[in-house]
């Protein structure tokens, strides 16, 4: 049976052996050398701290927070996405054109900028409101009445 002391170089190594052992092994051989002290799982940083017993331990719960939006915003960051995309002619990219007659976009490359889009702004975009998006401008408008942006 291996001491203290090894279970502490074997947490500090965790990431060494996250490859190797599964969350659950690894816990289930921890608690073995849990005597008198007690483990605490930090998940923001994925990995485990041994805290002696007595030491008084204050949770806190933490929310992640999305930066505030604004149309500018929406509206360069729409943009980004439309100019990365290598189907797009960035000299007759504006928020005004359409996709399908001003760029030449076909119907599955419009499946692509919408996804796109929803990976930029980490929301789905249901079939039925991305049919209606075939401008620039009406994704800044949805984004915006999406993520409540009124300016």
């Amino acid at each position: 049976m291996a001491s203290l002391a090894g279970v502490r170089i074997l947490i500090r190594n965790t990431g060494a052996f996250r490859n190797l052992i599964s969350r659950t092994c690894l816990r289930s051989a921890i608690t073995q050398f849990q005597l008198n002290e007690r483990l605490f799982h930090c998940k923001r940083q994925s990995i485990l701290t041994v805290i002696p017993q007595g030491t008084r331990v204050k949770q806190v719960r933490q929310y992640g927070h999305k930066a505030p939006l604004s149309l500018d915003l929406i509206r360069q960051r729409v943009l980004l996405v439309l100019n990365l995309y290598d189907k797009v002619d960035v000299q007759k990219l504006s928020l005004n054109s359409h996709f399908m007659q001003d760029l030449g976009l076909d119907s599955l490359d419009h499946v692509e900028i919408i996804m796109a889009i929803e990976d930029e702004f980490g929301f789905e975009i249901p079939d039925m409101d991305a049919q209606k998006l075939l401008r620039p401008a009406d994704i800044v408008r949805y984004v915006a009445d999406r993520e409540d942006v009124y300016e």
